[in-house]
């Protein structure tokens, strides 16, 4: 891969400057990508000159068409800002200069649109980065249609100058961090426009399916928290309108949105209700036309309604603790039947949150620690034991607890277990783990731990 150099390149990394610097700059990015045509504005030979020293083919009419409207939607998106401060630190320290720095390529994955490579990078780590995919589908099809493989390649690299472009000003830590972008108008094409990401996992969710229930509620509310940012956004209410799992990684375990370049600002314009029709597999929804003229609330629906399908049902109701099920069901009709709108959803699930952190959802029982032995400043021998599902551990039953007593009604509810011990692991709700044995091992000390032995262990 070739770097950038001299005035064969231009870095797309944003100043921390006023947002009128960051609108010109996006400005001078739109030039620069519609530089290679001719009639559409000066091109860069090799040799840092301008002028086209090898005049191409003009792209048919159609094609034409298809690459101004993109025109107007990545200049429209680079506007939308105004002349506020929006997310500029997000734009990225990472040039086209950097690139020369990169080893450790491999590929990660691709798609319809663009492929993704991951690379080490000194004093940066590893990262993700992204250009267009000519083998995909999207530029595929395209020259099938068209017979214009530059037209189309261009065509395809305005959706990643657009997923820059947001990423640009999105900053949350839902969003995948943007390191930095390269626009060269002297590289291959195919590696003409280039994003430097923060690197993700894919996200596998029959391993989530798997996990423990307070992993997976992790991941359903670090989305309602996403989707809350994202109908209240700087740009207005975006949508994310190819809303798949594919479109998240996960990030030291946090779920962040990665694909941005099938989001979209645009409001539904309406002259009456049935104008603001949602459709879904099996389901349609109807909203209201404002005076206005908008659909109320369209972008934010979609995406929840989208998260309810994909995330929810599978991730929320299996294994939560019985007293949280009433509530977690009520969130799950009530964004089903998009009685909801995200700031109610945030709101539910901040309650089930607290009543979890708290552990207000606990029923009132008889003390039951007084049935077991305790002994502070030690645990067993770490062996294999028998499993419970699910573990936070693959060789025997490790459990998320409020406190020692609903970890001794967790035990007298498993046969198996005769004692059990609290460390002092902690989950991401600050809550600690227990370790539930079927047999006494050799004892060893340990001051952050207390073992529970049941009286009547044999």
């Amino acid at each position: 891969m070739r770097a950038a150099r001299g005035k064969e390149g231009a870095s797309l990394a944003r100043p921390r400057g006023a947002a009128l610097l960051g609108l010109l700059a996006a400005s001078a990015l739109l030039a620069l990508a519609l530089q290679s045509f001719p009639g559409a504005g000066p091109c860069w030979g090799a040799n840092g000159t301008r002028g086209c020293p090898r005049p191409a083919r003009r792209p048919p009419p159609a094609l034409l068409d298809e690459l101004s409207r993109r025109q107007r939607d990545l200049l429209r998106l680079a506007t939308s800002a105004g002349d506020t401060e929006l997310g500029l630190s997000r734009g990225g320290r990472l040039g086209c200069g950097d690139l020369s720095r990169v080893t450790e390529l491999g590929v990660v994955g691709s798609g319809f649109t663009k492929l993704v490579l991951r690379a080490a990078l000194p004093g940066a780590g590893a990262i993700a980065l992204k250009s267009v995919h000519r083998a995909g589908s999207d530029v595929s099809r395209c020259v099938q249609r068209y017979g214009h493989p530059a037209g189309c390649h261009r065509l395809a690299s305005y959706k990643l100058l657009k997923e820059v472009t947001l990423l640009q000003r999105l900053d949350h830590p839902g969003v995948v961090k943007l390191h930095g972008q390269c626009y060269d108008n002297s590289l291959d094409p195919e590696i003409r426009v280039i994003a430097m990401l923060e690197l993700g996992s894919p996200l596998e969710m029959i391993q989530l399916l798997q996990t423990p229930w307070e992993e997976r509620f992790k991941i359903c509310l670090s989305l309602v928290k996403l989707l809350f940012y994202l109908a209240h956004s700087p740009l207005g209410s975006i949508v994310l309108l190819d809303f798949q799992p594919r479109q998240f990684v996960m990030v030291d375990g946090n779920l962040k949105v990665t694909d941005m370049d099938d989001a979209s600002t645009e409001e539904l314009s309406c002259k009456e209700d049935n104008d603001c029709t949602l459709d879904f597999p099996g389901k349609s929804f109807i909203l209201k036309c404002t005076a206005a003229g908008k659909c109320d609330g369209l972008n934010e629906k979609k995406n929840l309604f989208n998260a309810y399908r994909y995330f929810f049902m599978y991730l929320l109701p299996h294994t939560a603790p019985s007293a949280l099920r009433p509530l977690l069901g009520d969130i799950l009709n009530a964004t089903g039947d998009l009685r909801y709108g995200i700031n109610e959803t945030l709101g539910a699930f901040e309650k089930v949150l607290h009543l979890y952190k708290s552990g207000l959802y606990l029923q009132k029982r008889l003390p039951l620690l007084k049935e077991y032995i305790t002994l502070k400043g030690f645990r067993t021998m770490e062996m294999q034991d028998y499993k419970c599902w699910p573990s936070y551990s693959h060789l025997g039953c490790l459990l998320s607890i409020y406190n020692a007593e609903e970890a001794a009604a967790i035990c007298n509810s498993q046969p198996q277990c005769q004692s059990f011990i609290v460390t002092q692991q902690r989950t991401w709700t600050g809550r600690p783990l227990a370790s539930f044995r079927s047999s006494l091992t050799d004892l060893i000390p340990d001051v952050n731990a207390v073992l529970y032995i049941k009286r009547s262990a044999p």
